[in-house]
């Protein structure tokens, strides 16, 4: 009696678990779903690159480059000599930080004494009375600023010398109001964590912006580097209709999309550099993003959930074990692990040029499980930790200050 008794628990016991197993493989058909799109977008995108490299038309118009700067780093006096040295016939540099005092306006001060014939300004705010201090600073600067075309690089991003002329390329079209331009994760101490953080954006980045282009058009800008039209800027209300959000780079592009500007990706990648260090930081950092993300477009981000591999490939394993088909769990999960290594390569290596994608492909599955770790870790809290202070995230993107 007692051994007819389990038979119906054991039954149940296994129901559940072929349930659960289902229920990855949905993940897995669902990631492997995504992967072909982003192989197609990846290879949509290459052909028309090499298609508008061939097309290529005699473009310079002057330019503004404004830099907010916030703090100083041991880089960033070479990072900042490179935008003294671009290949670009007519352009000015705009320096901006909250105090005239600032590490970083004195680095750019010594860079630019090195480069008198380039036009620089350097400014100061006082202490930013909006919540969104980066856009308090771009205010000021585009005030300043004397070309109709502003192209917005952060402190930490590396670029060589045709980065300008490849930017305002797309502006020959009076059609185009906005360009961005994906980026790579470049690590400067190359660390674990780094390096996984790196692989974030040059791979799980690109595939999702290329898959975007692909099936909508671009409809938004991404922060390390963008440029701008003064006309569109002005039309959405300029900087101060971004002053309290957090993704403000995001929603540029997406206000301006709104209003019938348009937006495109143009075809140059620069170098966004990563400094942490340590195992907290980076998930800080991660987090935040995931988390402003969730609440800047939370409908994409919850299908984002979907498009991991990995953590699929792997409770396939687990539960196909007990229910006696420990190969196909095997043959399962060695699919997710090649199919993110071939997306470190193609996305990172061929579509970003980030070689370190190709060299560390094999670590990208542990970035993907990672990234599914912090895609349902930013469901638990609004918590935003930003530049050292802490935010509350609401409905829509925008941020308040965070009472404890």
């Amino acid at each position: 009696m007692q051994m007819c008794a389990a038979f119906p628990k054991l039954e149940i016991k296994t129901n559940f678990m072929s349930i659960l197993f289902l229920l990855a493989l949905v993940g897995v058909l669902s990631s492997t779903v995504f992967e072909g799109m982003a192989l197609t977008a990846a290879a949509r995108y290459l052909a028309a690159r090499r298609t508008r490299k061939k097309a290529t038309v005699d473009f310079t118009p002057p330019v503004s480059i404004l830099k907010p700067l916030h703090g100083s780093f041991p880089q960033l006096a070479d990072f900042l000599r490179a935008y003294f040295e671009l290949d670009y016939p007519n352009y000015e540099i705009l320096f901006c930080a909250h105090r005239a005092d600032d590490p970083g306006l004195e680095v750019a001060r010594s860079v630019a004494a090195q480069y008198p014939q380039v036009p620089v300004k350097f400014l100061h705010t006082g202490e930013p009375p909006w919540i969104n201090a980066r856009c308090y600073s771009l205010s000021f600067l585009v005030k300043a600023a004397q070309h109709e075309i502003m192209v917005i690089t952060d402190p930490d991003v590396r670029v060589t010398s045709d980065y300008l002329s490849s930017m305002v390329q797309p502006f020959s079209s009076p059609k185009i109001d906005v360009v961005t331009c994906m980026y790579r994760g470049t690590p400067i101490n190359a660390g674990l964590w780094e390096r996984l953080e790196a692989l974030g954006m040059s791979v799980e980045m690109t595939a999702g912006v290329v898959v975007a282009d692909m099936l909508e058009g671009v409809r938004f800008t991404l922060g390390p580097s963008t440029a701008v039209r003064r006309g569109a800027l002005d039309a959405i209300g300029g900087f101060q209709a971004l002053s309290s959000y957090a993704a403000d780079d995001y929603m540029l592009g997406k206000l301006v999309s709104d209003k019938g500007g348009g937006v495109v990706l143009g075809d140059y990648a620069v170098d966004h550099c990563i400094f942490k260090s340590s195992f907290r930081k980076t998930l800080d950092h991660q987090l935040s993003w995931m988390r402003s993300t969730r609440f800047s477009r939370p409908k994409g981000h919850f299908g984002t959930g979907l498009t991991f591999a990995v953590p699929y490939g792997i409770l396939a394993l687990l539960f196909a074990l007990p229910l006696g088909h420990p190969w196909l769990g095997i043959a399962i999960f060695a699919w997710t692990f090649i199919a993110r290594v071939i997306l470190s390569v193609v996305e990172g290596g061929l579509v970003v040029r980030d070689s370190a994608a190709i060299k560390y492909s094999f670590l990208y599955p542990l970035r993907d499980l990672m990234g599914f770790a912090l895609w349902i870790a930013s469901y638990w809290s609004p918590r935003l930790l930003w530049h050292g202070r802490v935010f509350r995230l609401l409905p829509g993107g925008t941020i308040e200050r965070w009472q404890s």
